[in-house]
């Protein structure tokens, strides 16, 4: 296995043969991006900047330090989310979402996000403008999934697992931009 840091590759049989080797704080800014991590004891490693995109972490030992570090996602209140959909004519349209306190809700390790449940609150064309509120806005993953302005919609097999990032749920960001640039 090698990883790219900003000071050099580091080399090892496995991650933990890495971090015995080069210490924990060799994976600091380090680039983990589609790395297989999967059951890796990352205890007490210093994942601060690491790019962990795309990384599989499923099964991981993990502190509860290094989760916090990688979520973005407030644990109480309400919080505004923004996703990309389609227009009927395939044009793009900015959903903003009302995602509840109570809605379950994660995030990998990169800037998507999901949830179970959210409340449409307006659908925008790409400049910020409200559409007409009759509008309907069709999800570029499944097309009967379709949001509404007022609507709340729900998805029932919602994936609990935080490390499953393309798992069922309403994917969002919780910057408008980024949506835009989705």
């Amino acid at each position: 296995m090698k990883i790219t840091t900003p000071t050099g590759i580091l080399e090892g049989e496995n991650i933990e043969a890495i971090l015995k080797k080069y210490g924990l704080n060799c994976l600091r800014h380090a680039d983990l991006r589609d790395a297989d991590l999967r059951d890796a004891d990352l205890r007490d490693a210093d994942l601060r900047d690491a790019n962990l995109r795309g990384a599989d972490l499923r099964g991981a030992n993990l502190s509860e330090l290094t989760v916090a570090q990688t979520s973005i996602l407030p644990d109480e209140g309400d919080i505004i989310g923004w996703k990309k959909a389609l227009a009927l004519d395939g044009a793009p349209v900015i959903v903003k979402l009302l995602i509840p306190s109570d809605a379950k809700r994660s995030n990998s390790t990169g800037r998507k996000c999901r949830a179970n449940k959210a409340r449409i609150l307006d659908l925008q064309d790409r400049q910020g403008n409200s559409l007409p509120p009759d509008t309907t806005a069709y999800s570029s993953f499944d097309p009967d999934f379709t949001y509404k302005k007022g609507e709340t919609v729900h998805v029932e097999d919602f994936d609990t697992n935080r490390w499953n990032e393309c798992a069922p749920g309403i994917h969002f960001f919780i910057t408008r931009i980024e949506a835009v640039k989705y």
